[in-house]
């Protein structure tokens, strides 16, 4: 006759010791009527380590940009709205925790029931928070399905302009990439901390949310601080040079943040911003045959300093009218002039794109390319012209793709322990 194992001793980790002594505990219901507490587990070494959860704004948009990313669309597969407002309050619980260093649920990854799965998995034990960030955001099918239908009671609250985008020239479109009701952004300075911020939200959410789709990101693409060097994309250029920056406060309050009156209709998302996803993937072995001279040309600006090529450094404001042999230094078409906010009215977005390479495409090139994170005020007013603009002339256009797009609605940020991200969309819905 097999042994049948003796009950296991709970032993008495750091993160349970902290509990007993009175650490506060947050008890949440995630899916259809499962419970998930989550509480405060170790405090990250450092604490440069740790981006604050709650705020004015959500964390992960202004916040100087990490270098990993794990993004991910989730669709609901449930009706009700109560077990929306359940998800929300888990995932928001688990985020705060996890953004901290701490682990999820009551136990954590080791501490709990022998003969129980763990409430966390875990393989983010031992290392510091990382800088992490978990940005959430709403698409369109949490206010409406596909026909129009309205699955939560939340069809008049929909924003005006949260919608599908546009399908814009050149795009050949994934449906399996593009879209979601629901997405999160995980950065941070490991990829794997990012990753495990992923994986257990979605733990939390099973039977509520699914996976629709996600993507890995390394080496960010754009500065969101003045204190950051520009980075480089696959293409070798720097890349964002002109992004906003956290420290522009009066351009964040035109270009980036929704204000009070902005959508009668969708007051509840004042103090957020919309997160535009496009997966552009690069012909990287027709680029990399591509001489110097034509690379800087189609880019508009030098490949060693970033300068544009009507002289200067980085951040020289292009000179579009500087004549060149055959006509202006910056081509007419060139990627630097048409995205330049003095060719797109004045508009601004905050661009917080990463690079990609997931494996190859088949047919012997690197499937790589940038994922274009953006953030706006109002796509409609900012990103959707300017994606136009480029869309149409843009010389970029014969060595990318865009294969993935995705409109979200970023809500606030929260206000502390006893709020969740999205509370004000809920508010006086039961």
């Amino acid at each position: 006759m097999s042994e049948v194992p003796a009950p296991r001793t709970t032993r008495w980790s750091r993160r349970r010791f902290l509990t007993v002594a009175g650490t506060s505990v947050g008890v949440a219901a995630a899916g259809a009527g499962t419970a998930v507490a989550v509480t405060s587990g170790h405090t990250a070494a450092g604490t440069s380590a740790v981006v604050p959860f709650d705020g004015a704004h959500q964390a992960g948009i202004v916040t100087p940009a990490q270098d990993r990313l794990h993004f991910a669309a989730f669709d609901l597969t449930t009706s009700r709205r109560a077990d929306v407002i359940e998800l929300l309050r888990a995932w928001t619980d688990a985020a705060r925790r996890m953004t901290q260093g701490g682990e999820v649920g009551e136990h954590g990854a080791t501490a709990g029931p022998y003969l129980a799965p763990p409430e966390d998995t875990g393989e983010a034990l031992d290392l510091t928070a990382g800088r992490l960030t978990i940005t959430i955001g709403f698409g369109p099918g949490l206010f409406a399905d596909a026909h129009g239908n309205d699955r939560f009671g939340l069809a008049d609250r929909r924003p005006r302009a949260l919608r599908d985008l546009p399908h814009f020239r050149g795009d050949n479109l994934d449906p399996t990439r593009s879209g979601g009701d629901l997405c999160v952004q995980a950065c941070a300075d490991d990829p794997q901390v990012a990753v495990h911020a992923v994986r257990n939200l979605a733990r939390i959410g099973f039977g509520v949310s699914a996976f629709r789709w996600s993507q890995l990101g390394f080496g960010r693409t754009s500065s969101t601080s003045s204190g950051q060097v520009t980075p480089r994309n696959l293409f070798g250029f720097k890349d964002g040079t002109a992004n906003l920056k956290a420290e522009d406060r009066a351009l964040l309050d035109e270009h980036l943040w929704v204000a009070p009156g902005d959508d009668a209709g969708a007051a509840w998302l004042a103090g957020g911003s919309y997160l535009v996803a496009r997966r552009i993937k690069m012909h990287i072995h027709t680029w990399d045959r591509t001489s110097l001279a034509e690379q800087e040309a189609l880019i508009g600006r030098d490949k060693r300093n970033g300068a544009p090529l009507s002289g200067g450094d980085e951040f020289t404001e292009p000179d579009f009218a500087a004549p060149g042999r055959d006509g202006p230094l910056i081509a007419v078409d060139a990627h630097v002039r048409l995205a330049h906010p003095s060719n797109n009215g004045d508009t601004h977005i905050l661009r917080r794109g990463y690079n990609f390479a997931d494996g190859t495409d088949g047919l012997g090139h690197l499937d790589a390319g940038l994922f274009f994170i953006a953030f706006t005020r109002d796509p409609d007013r900012h990103f959707i012209p300017l994606q136009t603009n480029l869309a149409r002339t843009d010389l970029l256009n014969e060595y990318i793709q865009h294969t993935g797009s995705a409109l979200f609605a970023v809500p606030s940020g929260t206000a502390g322990p006893d709020h969740f991200v999205g509370e004000a969309l809920f508010a006086g819905r039961t």
